[in-house]
């Protein structure tokens, strides 16, 4: 419920705000999740979209910029949560994410290698038993189940190459 919430202030915050940089939808959508996702995933992910928006600064959108901001998404998880690899959290799916795109040379291939390594690190997660957050209180009853932070963050990325942007990569508004 409060992901929807979230979501929907952040779709409704990007409808109406314009795109000057190519981080300002990063930080418009961040901001609306903070304000109104609310509990641990609210925060998680307000912080991950405003720290992605740090060094995008430009109008222009290439691989360096793509992987450049999920590392700074990623230190903004770390800092708010003290999540690291293996914890079973969305960072499960979000560091592979990072290392597959990379090598990439081509910002739509980046983004693809990206969303495709972020599924299987969400899968992976069911494997794994959860050592932060609310699921740590499961202990080895976690195991079995993906995250759902690592699930919503492979959803996340695999929706970046769909959408549409002009040649300059400042996302328009149909």
């Amino acid at each position: 419920v409060g992901m929807t919430r979230g979501f929907s202030a952040a779709r409704e915050a990007l409808s109406t705000k314009p795109a000057n940089t190519v981080g300002d939808p990063f930080k418009t959508a961040g901001l609306a999740i903070l304000m109104k996702a609310g509990g641990a995933s609210g925060a998680v992910f307000g912080s991950f979209f405003t720290g992605m928006a740090k060094p995008l600064g430009g109008t222009v959108l290439d691989v360096a910029g793509f992987t450049e901001a999920l590392r700074e998404g990623l230190a903004a998880v770390q800092a708010r949560g003290g999540a690291k690899a293996g914890d079973k959290t969305m960072l499960d799916a979000l560091i592979p994410a990072i290392a597959a795109a990379e090598p990439e040379t081509d910002l739509q291939a980046a983004m693809s290698a990206a969303a495709a390594a972020a599924e299987a690190g969400a899968a992976a997660t069911a494997d794994m038993i959860a050592t932060t957050g609310k699921a740590k209180t499961l202990g080895e009853r976690s195991r079995g189940h993906m995250d759902p932070g690592a699930i919503t963050l492979s959803i996340i990325l695999a929706e970046l190459p769909t959408r549409q942007h002009d040649q300059e990569g400042v996302r328009r508004r149909p």
